[in-house]
């Protein structure tokens, strides 16, 4: 399959919202938790147990990037997004099937797997294309997709809530509340399928040269084997940790922190610190990735990791008597999870090249599938403990936010170690071959160049 060329006169500024139209779908899956309440009271299930559709589907996002990059590449966008929309749209569509049957297993499954297929490869399907669109631009482009991605919460959230409330919270309401997300999701994200073209001259023909990029590259298989791409994954991991742990349980946390104050926090008002937190990491997409262009790549996750384990310990510390403080808190660890996001393609890039840094971020992406179960782990387990021996409120998680510091500084102390990639890991292209067999003088040079 060949993507879509767009014809003479095509307009670049109508891929930046066929990007858009699947990112901001499948960044619904940040409004999770305002589900968490209706299906543990309905299904009768703990925190930990309602979150396992959400932690499910962040690990088949990163799977599904990871292995699934390649045929990205090679179908092109609007193959990818016909395959997010299928199957983010039936995952509802399952998970509607499951909260009218009463049977959990398949809201697991269709939100989870199902649709974190969707998750992950509508996530990388217009990066490359928006890139290839925007040279000139191509941080824009590509902030533009990734703040898509982190501003779905801000619509779905209060929607969703909305939903919930006319719809009821029982079963009942559940099952017309995930169909009415399945379909409406399908029509939305429909609209940058029909409207995503790739640039005329982007689809080289076949059989000819890959050009190679000026600078140090890597190919993605020897990019695995450097310590540079093990200690970027760990910074990963650590840092999103930190950030899922707040969002996957934010609407409940809020209401458990401020419980027993004079003025406790209400369903819809922790509904709108979900579109809060949502605001925060869109905005951390595009503000701390491009302060990073300014102040370097390590210095900017040197601030997400030691002030974001500074956050973690205010709260910690004095969440529960301010209010003020705990929201503020929170949005700078979601403004710093965002950017993280952003920010990783570039220390990519930095790093290993423009060779095949797709591939490696891809890759890259299976932090963020052991991040998706580690951070709700951490906070709803600890927090079920806690709850069953006896204790409420701000209580719940002291131990889960000490741990989330500890991750922090182990994330800081990885960045700390990053340091350019060793000349034995550059890729070395193949001299092309002439029509006789021969290879030819200049590529023979260029070759014999590269490896000195």
């Amino acid at each position: 399959m060949r993507p879509p060329v767009a014809p003479p006169g095509w307009s670049r500024w109508l891929v930046p919202p066929a990007a858009l139209s699947i990112h901001l779908s499948i960044g619904q899956a940040y409004a999770w938790s305002v589900f968490k309440p209706s299906l543990e009271s309905a299904l009768h299930l703990s925190g930990t147990q309602s979150a396992l559709p959400f932690q499910l589907g962040i690990v088949m996002l990163g799977l599904s990037a990871a292995f699934g990059g390649t045929l990205v590449e090679r179908n092109g966008p609007r193959w990818a997004m016909s395959v997010a929309l299928i199957c983010f749209s039936l995952g509802f569509l399952i998970s509607a099937l499951g909260a009218g049957l009463e049977q959990y297993w398949l809201i697991v499954l269709g939100y989870g797997f199902v649709g974190g297929i969707g998750l992950g490869i509508g996530y990388i399907s217009p990066v490359s294309t928006l890139i290839k669109w925007f040279p000139d631009r191509p941080g824009m482009a590509t902030g533009i997709a990734i703040m898509g991605f982190g501003g779905g919460a801000l619509i779905a959230s209060p929607w969703s809530a909305q939903m919930l409330e006319s719809f009821g919270s029982g079963n009942g309401g559940l099952e017309l509340a995930f169909l009415v997300h399945g379909l409406v999701y399908a029509v939305f994200m429909s609209l940058g399928v029909l409207l995503v073209r790739v640039p005329a001259g982007a689809v080289p023909a076949k059989g000819s040269a890959r050009p190679v990029a000026a600078g140090p590259q890597v190919s993605a298989k020897q990019a695995i084997r450097t310590p540079q791409f093990w200690l970027l994954w760990i910074v990963l991991c650590m840092n999103v940790t930190a950030g899922i742990g707040i969002l996957e349980k934010a609407a409940p946390m809020i209401t458990d922190f401020f419980q027993d104050s004079g003025t406790p926090v209400s369903v819809s008002a922790a509904a709108g610190f979900v579109a809060l937190l949502s605001a925060a990491n869109m905005a951390g997409r595009i503000g701390w990735s491009s302060t990073s262009d300014l102040i370097g790549r390590k210095n900017v996750y040197r601030l997400y990791l030691g002030v974001g384990a500074l956050m973690y310990l205010l709260i910690a510390l004095f969440g529960d008597n301010s209010k003020p403080l705990f929201v503020v808190c929170a949005l700078v660890i979601l403004s710093f999870y965002g950017g993280g996001f952003a920010t990783i393609p570039a220390y990519l890039k930095d790093l290993f090249g423009t060779y095949e840094v797709g591939a490696i971020h891809g890759r890259l992406l299976t932090a963020w599938s052991l991040a998706g179960v580690l951070g709700p782990l951490i906070v709803n387990r600890i927090a079920d403990s806690q709850e069953s021996a006896g204790k409420h409120g701000a209580s719940l998680y002291g131990l889960s936010f000490v741990i989330m510091i500890g991750l922090l500084v182990v994330g800081f102390v990885a960045n700390e170690f990053v340091r350019p990639v060793a000349a034995r890991h550059h890729h070395v292209p193949a001299p092309r071959e002439s029509t006789d067999g021969t290879d030819t003088a200049a590529d023979t040079a260029r070759g014999r160049n590269q490896s000195a």
